[in-house]
């Protein structure tokens, strides 16, 4: 039996962050989800998850919702919003059991609906609960969805994300004669693309990573019991210790009789390397690599190949803070806090006039105007994707006085999207494919992008660098989003997958 405390007829729009603050259509990259699960009798599991999406909010900021098992029933309480905003003392003390799972969501696949907010919930054939969050894309969605049909357990309505069509999948597999553990190890060797799962069936806690193992997962050790999250920020916020990684194709299973575990694919290593570029948390590990060390590195190796004639390194804020500190200390450059960030933005929901969307920037970024004024800047960020922000925050730093801004960013340029769980801007949009012609060198690219946002000067990280920063194995790293490899292969049925097949099969680039 399911229970949705929250009336699904509040839809995104009364609670969802606003977009209102765009800077004038500006997208950041962004993750799809956090997925969070804990398994501990005798604890409070659901206050636990709460916590656990804290610490996972930067991954969406959409929805969330928990899911509480009890051995006889799984209760859900979800709904839009941020983390703080759907849950109170009241409804997380209405949550009791000894298995929980939690998730955060921002949608790449399905859509803003309630109806696609997480964990999902279906029962089986039978009477079998059975609650699922996923952080990731699958690419081989249309063939899972004409298998969901032909069993009879999906139509449009109930199937409208790739999460529901999993989560449809897994309860009709479950049966008398097929536990969740099985139908599991059934139904995981035909999903492809990136996943992490985390489910349960009321008693016992499941979680699953994609054999490539493109989105982090951890395992953590409570006194009284197991904790599963996408990073391992969520387990030191619940007191947990880390024990390891879920390995790629690996399927976990943890109850009373402890952790148990089957491999359902090979592992072949293809983590994004743009979840130590931007996408974790920098006081998160990943493959026993700090995330903040990582781009502290990327920064010094930054200021190696593009040094700069500066009076100030400062960071954008706050994603750019490790990078711009690695900068300074490499080129011996001061380091200061030249920029304040509003962390307000963005999360209200009160639409400006026109008037204060043409303040774009401003509204989210003040430049302290004592610390830049006539020096020569050397401005950190971790990426570019439209280039309206930098376009913005140079102008914002030329009329505080500025004498000279010279941005330089701890990633390549972004030329290609993602299919497996970051949500760039449509490949045209990017401000690496408008300002460029096919024939144009990599300088030229760097020196029309420049030009476009304004800097006096401008530098990208090589990939080469990035990578190096990381200490992974270079062909252990997905990289498509910066050259156009994509090793899980594309999507079926993406109108950005089938013009990158175009574009690949006429070896031209964007």
């Amino acid at each position: 039996m399911a229970v949705a405390f929250k009336d699904p007829s509040w839809t995104d729009s009364a609670l969802a962050p606003s977009s209102a603050f765009d800077d004038h259509g500006e997208t950041e990259p962004r993750e799809e989800c956090g997925v969070f699960g804990v398994w501990a009798p005798g604890e409070e599991v659901a206050k636990l998850t709460y916590f656990g999406l804290f610490a996972l909010q930067h991954r969406g900021q959409e929805a969330a919702g928990i899911a509480v098992g009890d051995g006889d029933r799984i209760v859900v309480f979800k709904d839009t919003g941020l983390v703080s905003q759907i849950f109170d003392e009241s409804s997380l003390d209405a949550l009791q059991g000894n298995v929980a799972i939690g998730h955060t969501r921002y949608s790449t696949a399905g859509g803003k609906k309630w109806e696609n907010v997480q964990p999902m919930f279906r029962t089986s054939p039978d009477g079998t609960d059975v609650a699922l969050g996923h952080n990731g894309n699958l690419i081989n969605l249309l063939d899972l969805e004409k298998e969901a049909r032909d069993q009879g357990v999906a139509d449009k309505s109930t199937t409208t994300s790739d999460t529901s069509v999993i989560t449809a999948l897994l309860a009709s597999a479950v049966s008398d004669g097929t536990t969740v553990f099985q139908a599991a190890s059934q139904l995981l060797p035909k999903v492809k693309g990136a996943f992490c799962l985390t489910f349960t069936d009321g008693h016992t806690l499941y979680a699953a990573r994609d054999p490539h193992g493109v989105r982090p997962l951890v395992l953590g050790r409570l006194d009284r019991g197991w904790v599963i999250a996408s990073e391992t920020c969520a387990l030191d916020i619940v007191g947990a210790t880390f024990v390891r990684e879920i390995e790629p194709g690996e399927l976990v299973a943890i109850d009373e009789s402890g952790v148990r575990t089957e491999r359902f694919a090979e592992t072949t290593h293809k983590g994004c390397v743009f979840e130590y570029v931007y996408l974790a948390r920098p006081d998160s590990v990943i493959r026993a690599r700090s995330v903040n060390q990582t781009r502290i590195d990327i920064g010094r190796r930054l200021a190696r190949e593009f040094p700069a004639d500066g009076d100030l390194v400062i960071p954008v804020p706050e994603s750019g803070n490790p990078a711009a500190v690695g900068y300074a200390r490499e080129s011996g450059i001061p380091f200061g806090q030249g920029l304040v960030k509003n962390a307000y933005v963005g999360r209200t929901f009160i639409q400006p006039s026109q008037t204060l969307r043409e303040l774009g920037i401003r509204l989210k970024l003040n430049p302290l105007r004592e610390v830049i004024a006539g020096k020569k800047l050397v401005v950190v960020d971790d990426s570019i994707v439209r280039g309206n922000t930098q376009r913005a925050l140079i102008r914002m730093l030329r009329e505080a006085g500025a004498a000279a801004v010279h941005v330089r960013i701890a990633s390549p340029p972004v030329k290609w999207p993602c299919f497996y769980g970051i949500d760039f801007a449509s490949p045209g949009e990017l401000i690496a494919n408008a300002v460029t012609g096919e024939m144009e060198s990599p300088d030229s690219v760097i020196e029309s992008i420049r030009s476009a946002i304004g800097a006096d000067s401008l530098g990208f990280v090589s990939i080469e660098q990035m990578v190096e920063s990381t200490e992974q194995v270079a062909d252990q790293l997905c990289t498509a989003c910066f050259d156009g490899k994509y090793p899980l292969g594309l999507p079926q049925g993406n109108p950005n997958a089938d013009l990158v097949a175009k574009l690949q099969n006429d070896d031209r680039s964007f």
